[in-house]
């Protein structure tokens, strides 16, 4: 039998005074796998160090992810495919893919209320976050307020510089409620400026004729909402709610029997 390898304190502090503290939660499994596939020095090395640059990697995706107000929740992986939406998967591949942001080219995702827009443009915002893309995301009328409320203590032109500089900007929730005329300025120089210069994704429940409805300014209602769909690729999610499978405790396939009814 081999012998037992210990993690010795000596060794413990060395790792901590290189910032490798955090090597020491694999260090043990490592060892041991070293000894049962006679790794060598080299070997052994190797695996410890991308175990912590993977363990690097993750964090700093996770931070940047919070940063950019992505809800950790809303990844590829925990959508659930048995969803009745239904979406043009050819579409929706090419936009994982992130072809669109290399090309700077926007995205534009609609359909009813509920049915995974946010969802889904939250989960493109992971997959450009993972690549080292710089990602923000924030609810439309939110960030409208937001920019509203920085005209007042004169930090407006660095809002506006942050926002276009960004290689993912995602508005969600775009043209739910009216816009006045500061609002529609707004919009109209964010897209404008990042027009064919960075990526731009709009959630929305409202076609472009109901989004121009929603702007003030009608010539500048037009200019922006034309160049957006010029230049963007156009995801129409359609079917039953999506929220409703993300409660807890609730079936979201009910089979129709007894119990099914009386959660329903």
């Amino acid at each position: 039998m081999s012998p037992q390898l210990t993690v010795t304190a000596e060794l413990k502090a060395l790792l901590r005074r290189v910032k490798l503290g955090r090597c020491l939660d694999t260090l043990p499994e490592r060892l041991t796998l070293a000894q049962q596939q006679q790794l060598t020095h080299h070997e052994f090395l190797e695996l410890l160090l991308a175990d912590e640059v993977t363990r690097r990697d993750i964090q700093s995706a996770q931070l940047r992810a919070k940063t950019a107000g992505l809800d950790a929740s809303m990844t590829l992986d925990r959508w659930d495919d048995t969803a009745k939406v239904t979406y043009d998967r050819a579409v929706w591949n090419e936009l994982c893919s992130l072809r669109f942001v290399d090309a700077a080219n926007d995205a534009v995702i609609l359909g009813p209320v509920g049915v995974g827009k946010t969802f889904l443009a939250t989960a493109l915002g992971h997959i450009a976050v993972r690549r080292g893309r710089s990602v923000h995301f924030e609810r439309a009328d939110t960030l409208l307020k937001r920019l509203k409320a920085s005209r007042l203590d004169n930090s407006h032109d660095t809002e506006v510089r942050r926002l276009l500089r960004v290689d993912l900007l995602i508005i969600d929730d775009f043209a739910l409620r009216a816009m006045d005329t500061i609002d529609t300025a707004e919009v109209y120089e964010l897209v404008v400026e990042r027009h064919r210069r960075a990526s731009t994704i709009l959630t929305s429940n409202r076609d472009p004729g109901e989004m121009l409805a929603q702007m003030a300014d009608p010539l500048l209602a037009q200019s922006a909402i034309d160049r957006l769909h010029s230049n963007a690729h156009e995801l129409v999610i359609d079917g039953e709610s999506y929220r409703r499978r993300q409660r807890p405790g609730i079936d979201p396939d009910p089979a129709g029997d007894a119990s099914s009814s009386r959660r329903a």
